[in-house]
């Protein structure tokens, strides 16, 4: 099994979610399918040096229809000089019926590189006809204490894990978060495949702390599996566990 098979990753909309590696997870997986589509509907930093090319347009199912060279990222609009908008999550769905593409790999909320995050009211933007969505979190988190440092929204992850802002994150808080309706599991559409990711896993140590998130998560909610990985490597998968 390879990490775009283990992150169920081949085909359709791939929604990502979470903190600790969401855009390097995007990229990653749009470069390792023939004909991969980085999008969002949420705003995304430019990432034109990650993809083929950049198509800023408001007509993405054409854009793809005329394009050769992936992976292809479609966005609307340049806000900033760093950063682009999304689209409205109908678009994206659009996008993904059109055929045009294998997988459409859409960022579906913000977390301003932290290692944690549990989504605020408005988010995540999930398309409805979501296929897959990919809940992330660092493993690097463990240990931290829960602040603006090392997680987004700190205040939202206290609620849903009992902890009190400042104190020391375990494993079965990432687990928690990663878990639950009010984090990763948020806004899923019911017809989607749900694949944890814990991403940052560089380490035999981290390794260990890895599969204690994944335990910690299988025995939360059922889902087939959860991802060990370090998504800015070339060979991405560290394991599967089932």
């Amino acid at each position: 099994m390879n990490i775009v098979e283990a992150l169920a990753a081949e085909k359709g909309m791939v929604c990502v979610v979470g903190a600790g590696g969401k855009k390097t997870t995007l990229y990653s997986l749009a470069n390792r399918v023939e004909r991969g589509v980085v999008t969002a509907t949420v705003r995304i930093p430019i990432f034109d040096e990650e993809v083929a090319r950049v198509a800023v347009t408001d007509a993405p199912v054409e854009a793809m229809r005329a394009n050769a060279d992936w992976p292809l990222g479609v966005v609307p609009e340049q806000e900033r000089e760093d950063r682009y908008r999304g689209y409205d999550p109908a678009l994206v769905t659009a996008m993904r019926a059109s055929g045009h593409a294998d997988a459409v790999f859409v960022k579906a909320d913000g977390a301003r590189t932290r290692w944690l995050k549990a989504p605020d009211e408005h988010e995540p933007r999930i398309p409805a006809m979501a296929d897959t969505v990919i809940p992330i979190a660092s493993a690097k988190v463990v240990g931290k204490p829960l602040s603006d440092e090392y997680v987004h929204r700190p205040e939202r992850v206290a609620a849903v894990t009992g902890l009190d802002v400042g104190d020391t994150i375990g494993a079965d808080d990432v687990a928690e978060v990663v878990a639950s309706k009010q984090g990763g599991r948020k806004k899923v559409p019911p017809r989607a495949t749900v694949v944890p990711l814990i991403n940052m896993v560089d380490d035999a140590e981290l390794e260990a702390v890895g599969r204690e998130i994944a335990a910690g998560i299988h025995e939360r909610v059922d889902v087939s599996r959860v991802v060990l990985a370090r998504m800015n490597t070339d060979e991405p998968l560290v394991d599967v566990v089932a």
